[in-house]
């Protein structure tokens, strides 16, 4: 990981004075570093993987048998409950957090986010939103009314269970929705001279869609989830038909969210795969205006889905034929982008490694997942499979065969970018073919099981389907067990990588946009100087030019493409690649002395020792601010839970007191300018 040393400071001892400290623990709890947030992301999302995966085994043991009575139904109720609400809000949306914070400013060009603060305050809000959720273990009061947490049962069920789901996804939700912002900010303000919106990676466009759904989604859940703990602690009666109350408000609220909660959750992984293929293909992206408008219709349309989750309530003939054909309406986007990613390995020299085995798995499953899916917009075949495990595969095939697939691609692909060295490829196919056969053992079955009959949220197997329901059970229990080793080969991969992995160098894999502009590991300021865009693919267009006659060729080092004089080029890494496929010769090897090539004496090539001695870059300043104040969301979440009005003043004041904090905190002394000689890696 790359590290900094800051010049030797004098420290105020004002207490609003911000820390100096940029190394170890407190540089981490101080951050205000996109790159250090990106990485705490990634690390808490491993460990509510973990937990989430326990609560998976529980369910898949306990339906391993016809009428087991391994566990009881309350904990059945707790263990899938918790699972689904782990995977959804404390894995998949933090890990596609965790690529929005570290590459967002490097794709566009930019030095940090818009709201440095902001952003650590968005990860300590997440991460204390988590662990309140899991304190629930404590209080003997885990949720047990489903993710979806439908009313009036999650208002009727006694204990603090659904009050601790309530204040729980609430907490979460701040974090989203702070960080949705902070990001929309960043990409249409920050993008580098020359990154026009249609020279943007793609990945950036779907992190653009992704949270201007976060923006106009999250809102509605939280009114929803305000609702629901006012009728679970404080006895209103908002989903209470018996007292006017009305309990299909709720599902009307929750998958106005829901749905495009979904895209939420796939689009980060599109964006990634779209980064993926053109690189390992050696091609640009087929059809990148289509892929974009694609991915802007995908998030517009999900917001005109949401009753398909609904059509065995009384919403009627009208909206079931409406929001029929807008489900089926929603398909022709997600079309568009699978016939894209297809083109673009057509012709291309693909090269198979671990990221692009795993972007061609997404590409497979989401489609697997997507068709069973449109069948969803056939109003009679929903209502037969609504309540069945039929469902419980499609989504699995939507989410884990898509969005995991998709952003595990990136983990292998942007490891390099953070840690300066390489996965081991070896470890990383093994690691793909049982993540694979795995998933598929595990939900493939449930397709046939749900057809058969077998009814979802029971936590006994009923005996009466008979003994190929049994099987199919049995078969995903042991997917499971595939896809423990599977996770397993992937922690000793990664562990091992960290520590004693080979050296990647700065352009492992030969890649077209902005961030592999940058050394590898990235150093603290990102640029140097900020570079002018002038192609969409940037740093493909630096390292290679094209002859008239459509030929790419490599630029000779040193040599400029630009107006500018050629300029020396520092240290670079060898490239393997060899351009676009379709028109590289198979003669042209590319070697240390061909550009990384295109340097102009505007970028300096990510070269320190090239930019002006006496120039210095400011940075944002650290501050333990934003975790101090995120720290009272804990007291005052637990007096939303317990109707406890002292610990609803003390959490009241608590972020209060952080907040003018914030405000009053002044620039740490003599760090209002950052010095370039001063990173190290």
């Amino acid at each position: 990981m790359a590290t900094t040393t800051a010049p030797p400071q004098t420290r105020s001892r004002s207490l609003l004075s911000r820390p100096t400290a940029l190394d170890g623990l407190k540089g981490y709890l101080a951050t205000t570093d996109h790159k250090k947030i990106g990485i705490m992301y990634f690390w808490s999302v491993l460990v509510f993987f973990f937990f989430g995966g326990v609560a998976s085994w529980v369910i898949r043991a306990q339906l391993a048998a016809a009428e087991n009575t391994l566990v009881n139904e309350e904990v059945y109720n707790q263990a899938f409950t918790l699972h689904g609400l782990t995977m959804v809000f404390l894995v998949v949306m933090p890990l596609g957090a965790a690529f929005f914070n570290y590459l967002i400013p490097l794709q566009i060009g930019a030095r940090d986010v818009a709201f440095p603060r902001l952003n650590a305050f968005s990860f300590w809000t997440f991460l204390f939103g988590g662990l309140f959720l899991y304190s629930s273990l404590f209080f003997q009061a885990v949720p047990n009314g489903g993710w979806f947490g439908y009313a009036p049962l999650s208002t009727q069920i006694p204990g603090d269970n659904m009050a601790f789901y309530a204040v729980g996804l609430q907490i979460v939700g701040i974090a989203s929705l702070s960080a949705a912002v902070n990001f929309i900010t960043t990409i249409l303000n920050m993008r580098a001279p020359g990154m026009e919106f249609m020279r943007m990676p793609v990945f950036v466009w779907m992190s653009l869609v992704t949270n201007f759904l976060l923006l106009f989604a999250l809102p509605i859940i939280a009114v929803a989830l305000f609702m629901l703990n006012g009728d679970v602690v404080f006895g209103t009666q908002f989903f209470q038909p018996a007292t006017g109350g009305d309990p299909i408000l709720w599902q009307h609220l929750f998958w106005l969210f829901g749905h495009p909660e979904v895209y939420i959750m796939i689009l980060p992984a599109m964006g990634i795969v779209s980064e993926v293929m053109p690189t390992f293909s050696r091609k640009p992206l087929f059809g990148y205006t289509a892929m974009v408008f694609a991915g802007v219709a995908i998030g517009f349309i999900g917001f005109g889905v949401w009753a398909h989750h609904m059509f065995t309530s009384a919403v009627g003939p009208i909206g079931r034929v409406a929001f029929g054909l807008t489900t089926m309406f929603i398909a022709v986007p997600t079309g568009i982008k699978i016939f894209n990613w297809v083109f673009t390995m057509w012709g291309g020299k693909v090269r198979f490694t671990t990221a692009m085995l795993f972007s061609v798995g997404f590409v497979s499953m989401f489609t697997i997942g997507g068709l069973s899916g449109v069948t969803h917009a056939i109003v009679p075949h929903d209502a037969q499979q609504t309540d069945t495990y039929w469902i419980v595969a499609h989504f699995h095939y939507v989410l884990f065969g898509g969005a995991l697939f998709g952003l595990v691609s990136g983990i292998y692909y942007y490891f390099p970018k953070v840690t300066g060295k390489l996965l081991n490829e070896t470890l990383g196919k093994w690691h793909f073919w049982t993540w694979l056969i795995g998933f598929n053992l595990t939900f493939g079955p449930m397709h046939m099981s749900g057809l058969l009959g077998q009814p979802r949220r029971t936590a006994v197997l009923p005996g009466e389907l008979g003994p190929d329901v049994l099987l199919y059970n049995q078969l995903s229990t042991a997917g499971v067990a595939v896809l423990t080793v599977s996770a397993l080969i992937f922690l000793f991969n990664f562990i091992t990588s960290l520590r004693s992995g080979e050296a990647s160098g700065d352009d492992p894999w030969d890649a077209r946009t902005l961030e592999w502009m940058t050394p590898s590991p990235t150093p603290y300021v990102n640029f140097y100087e900020i570079p002018t865009v002038t192609a969409r693919d940037e740093f493909w267009e630096r390292k290679y030019a094209e002859t008239e006659d459509g030929v790419v060729r490599p630029v000779p080092m040193g040599a400029s493409q630009d107006h500018g004089e050629p300029v020396p080029v520092g240290d670079t890494a060898t490239v393997e690649g060899t351009g676009n496929a379709s028109a590289v010769p198979d003669d042209i090897a590319v070697t240390e002395d061909v550009a990384l090539a295109k340097v102009t004496s505007d970028d300096h090539g990510g070269n320190p020792d090239a930019a002006d001695d006496d120039h210095h870059i400011h940075m944002p300043d650290p501050s333990y601010w934003p975790l101090i104040m995120c720290a009272g969301f804990i007291p005052l979440g637990y007096g939303l839970t317990f109707a406890a009005p002292t610990l609803i003043v003390l959490g009241a004041l608590w972020l209060m007191i952080g907040m003018f904090g914030w405000i009053l905190e002044p620039l740490a002394e003599g760090d209002d300018d950052y010095d370039p000689d001063a990173v190290h890696a």
